[in-house]
């Protein structure tokens, strides 16, 4: 498969999440739309890994090339699941401090 299908596929994801979080105000939403874009990333990184593995193995076949990609992949993994545990906290006390998951709520909680 090309890998212009993968980018117009990533590009497409991450426009999805951006738009989510500029234009939703629930809070729950815009942690989805956050984790969409990451996801647009991760799905980016393996495919440009997996055609670079493919082209170091014509030259060399005994290559770890392709590895790069995937283990940046898996820290940005570990890096999402500390976030979803942080979001997932701040967005349980907003909802006890406000009984609402609207993000403009937030301005109040300064005070």
């Amino acid at each position: 498969m090309p890998i212009q299908y993968y980018i117009y596929l990533c590009l497409t994801l991450f426009s999805i999440g951006i738009i989510g979080v500029l234009t939703r105000r629930n809070a729950i939403i815009v942690f989805m739309c956050i984790e969409l874009m990451l996801n647009a990333v991760n799905l980016l990184l393996v495919a440009f890994s997996k055609m670079h593995y493919n082209t170091a193995m014509g030259v060399d076949p005994s290559t770890s090339v392709g590895v790069d990609g995937q283990l940046f992949v898996f820290f940005i993994m570990v890096v999402a699941a500390a976030e979803v545990s942080v979001g997932l906290a701040i967005i349980v006390m907003l909802y006890r401090n406000t009984h609402s998951v609207d993000i403009n709520f937030l301005n109040r909680l300064k005070n």
